[in-house]
């Protein structure tokens, strides 16, 4: 069997965290997977090495054009089809807005928006000529309701909840669907990161700063978990999930009922 016969699903920023949880749910569900990261592609390669399926691994920095359009061009030079995008890479960096750095809003708009519309607009004639295709964007509860200090952050995925409205009126009734998961809380190193900087800021341990973000604004008193995100992957994957398109599905604990 060629690799071109297999179905290939595309995961941005999947060497760690929730994007690395969904690749390794879909390498098991049997999906061929597009790894992606910053690292070098060496060390993606022994990341996956004991994934279930064929792997392709591609080392790109989403912040500019040319590392959306760098993906595009090694899955072409494959000649692979996408059966599903998961635009999941994403960073967060926290600033009044009166003193956040342009340059790093700039970079948050490119990774969190621009290469997400890059890729579907690159990927989704694939999926129109094969009348079926699964575009899943990784937005947050931020896309629906704000924070203070995290401006960048809130427009970008706002943006990318209009953006995954947009695509799913545009390809209705085409066998295409698109829609959005927004988590809250969810225990991953960027998530960790700012609990170490809010323990160190407010002189407080790693378990009162833990218990703080998350009473502070998700209810359950629980992280969300990436396996949790991983299975919503997976029914939006489905022929269960053909009717939705154009969704933003909360998995936050609560926060946006509140």
């Amino acid at each position: 069997m060629s690799l071109k016969s297999l179905n290939w699903a595309l995961v941005t920023g999947s060497s760690s965290g929730i994007g690395l949880e969904i690749a390794r749910s879909l390498s098991i569900a049997g999906y061929s997977i597009v790894i992606h990261g910053m690292e070098s592609e060496e060390k993606l390669t022994a990341l996956v090495k004991d994934f279930t399926s064929p792997t392709l691994v591609v080392s790109a920095d989403l912040s500019t054009p040319e590392g959306a359009l760098k993906i595009v061009s090694k899955i072409q030079k494959q000649n692979l089809t996408l059966d599903v995008i998961v635009n999941n890479a994403g960073f967060q960096h926290i600033s009044p807005i009166e003193s956040f750095p342009v340059d790093i809003w700039q970079k948050m708009l490119a990774v969190h928006l621009t290469a997400p519309m890059i890729l579907i607009q690159n990927f989704l004639p694939q999926m129109r000529q094969m009348k079926s295709g699964r575009i899943i964007n990784i937005a947050s509860v931020h896309g629906l309701i704000a924070s203070q200090n995290k401006s960048a952050y809130v427009a970008a995925k706002h943006a990318l909840i209009g953006l995954t409205k947009a695509v799913a009126l545009e390809t209705a009734g085409q066998g295409v669907t698109c829609n959005a998961i927004c988590p809250g809380w969810v225990q991953t190193p960027l998530v960790e990161n700012q609990i170490h900087l809010k323990a160190e800021k407010e002189n407080l341990s790693y378990t009162q700063a833990k218990h703080q973000l998350l009473s502070e604004k998700q209810p359950s008193g629980e992280f969300v978990t990436t396996a949790q995100i991983a299975s919503l992957i997976g029914f939006l994957c489905s022929e269960q999930s053909a009717g939705m398109t154009g969704s933003a599905l909360t998995l936050d604990g609560g926060w946006t009922s509140q």
